[in-house]
């Protein structure tokens, strides 16, 4: 697994080094909005809020208790990115997709609704992978930069360190919190164009895990 890293890393574009997670009440993160109004994005969210939820132990699909679950206040930051979303009149694209582990399946069912969501093993964790990372971070860098269809944006509901793995150390260190939505400009031929990280919705912590 750790050549698989070093291999995605290896192939990362090194993006600028002052992102920041934004709310849609910053200034920078109200341009942000106005961008998604007019569709032809990506949003990557990375699962809601997981603290003091007890760590991954089986890291198998399907099976919950041994899966690292979203909080209580996590289920509600899900709701209010879903909430907060539609009052912004962001156009989102069906289906949402969502990698198979439940706290990226549950963070997309309770922002969207369950009828929209579909669930793709492209958007698992790494570390649930096992032989197929090389396959799984292709498809995160297919579906990070895929077109969406005009006026509309593409929702994936994933985890932080396939991300890291694909885009770089831009989104790496404490860029990226639980919660939270990196808006990508598909390009073509290379790696989509981080416009910035939106916080759609409040979390009860820094928005990282302990484990």
């Amino acid at each position: 697994m750790l050549l698989g890293v070093l291999l995605a890393l290896g192939l990362a574009t090194a993006m600028g080094s002052d992102l920041r997670a934004v709310t849609p009440d910053d200034s920078e993160g109200a341009a942000l909005v106005d961008r998604l109004r007019d569709g032809g994005l990506v949003l990557y969210f990375r699962h809601a809020d997981t603290t003091d939820m007890a760590c991954d132990s089986t890291y198998r699909i399907g099976e919950r208790d041994g899966q690292r679950n979203i909080s209580p206040h996590g289920e509600e930051q899900s709701r209010g990115i879903g909430a907060t979303m539609a009052d912004l009149g962001i156009p989102l694209a069906d289906p949402i997709l969502a990698g198979p582990v439940y706290r990226a399946r549950d963070t997309a069912e309770l922002a969207f609704g369950a009828e929209r969501v579909e669930i793709v093993d492209g958007l698992l964790a790494d570390d649930y992978a096992g032989g197929r990372l090389r396959w799984v971070l292709d498809e995160h860098r297919r579906l990070m930069n895929q077109q969406p269809l005009s006026g509309l944006n593409q929702v994936l509901v994933g985890h932080r360190t396939p991300a890291i793995m694909v885009l770089g150390p831009a989104v790496g260190g404490r860029i990226f919190p639980e919660g939270a939505a990196l808006v990508l400009q598909p390009q073509d031929g290379t790696l989509p164009e981080i416009l910035g990280i939106l916080l759609f919705a409040p979390y009860a912590g820094d928005g990282f895990h302990r484990c």
